[in-house]
């Protein structure tokens, strides 16, 4: 069995990548390619933009594929704190990943309807413009599913730290906050007229910290290492 110590600190690393391209293409590939009400202004940064939207979808891509090594790594450390719930947690994170690849269509949509092939002539471009903004708004639906389960995920991984004595338990507390935060954004969007979550950037800070801190501490301290059953039972109860 390789060093987990070492192991964490791999994991930590990767992680890190995985919240940088995640931010990046949020924050400066979806959110700064949109304008909210109106399509066909969105349509025309999407145009404008095609480069640095096409490395959105990529650096997506790349987040799903990165991240399933720190979700392994994760089950490896804390496997012997809670086999079944560390398992579950993996589960969760696998169809969360599933979800959101497959909603990676939904981005890649309007670059199909603001192409050039020659059927397209059937639409006006106000109607392609509507299109791909519909799937613009189709794809942040599919992202606020997948990430329920993401959240989800958060909780139990924050509870396993918390429970055994290899990470200090603030950044299990973060991390399970993370994902509480994952679940009131994804749920107040979905139970919302129109869809809208006027909190988002709060929820999205509270995120962002959590996962943050506990892949910080991955990457620099790594975990300690696996405790006795007594020395468990003792972290547990204090």
């Amino acid at each position: 069995m390789p060093d987990q110590k070492r192991l964490a600190r791999i994991a930590g690393a990767l992680y890190l990548f995985v919240i940088i391209f995640g931010l990046f293409a949020e924050v400066f590939v979806r959110q700064a390619l949109r304008v909210p009400g109106d399509a066909a202004a969105t349509a025309i940064l999407i145009r404008n933009g095609e480069r640095l939207y096409r490395l959105g979808i990529v650096a997506d891509l790349l987040n799903f594929v990165i991240g399933i090594p720190v979700v392994l790594i994760i089950y490896i450390i804390f496997k012997k704190t809670n086999k079944f719930l560390v398992t579950l947690a993996v589960v969760l994170v696998v169809i969360q990943t599933a979800v959101i690849a497959t909603n990676l269509l939904n981005q890649i949509s309007p670059l199909l309807y603001l192409g050039t092939d020659p059927y397209l002539s059937a639409f006006t471009p106000s109607q392609l413009a509507a299109l791909s903004a519909q799937a613009v708004a189709l794809h942040a639906q599919g992202y606020g599913i997948g990430l329920v389960f993401f959240g989800f995920y958060c909780l139990i991984i924050g509870y396993l730290v918390w429970k055994s004595a290899r990470v200090p338990r603030l950044p299990g507390i973060l991390y399970g906050l993370a994902g509480l935060s994952y679940l009131v954004n994804s749920l107040t969007m979905l139970l919302s007229k129109d869809f809208s979550n006027p909190l988002f950037p709060v929820y999205a800070s509270v995120s962002f910290i959590g996962e943050l801190s506990f892949c910080l501490w991955l990457l620099i301290k790594g975990v300690k290492p696996e405790p006795t059953a007594l020395e468990q039972r003792d972290h547990f109860y204090k």
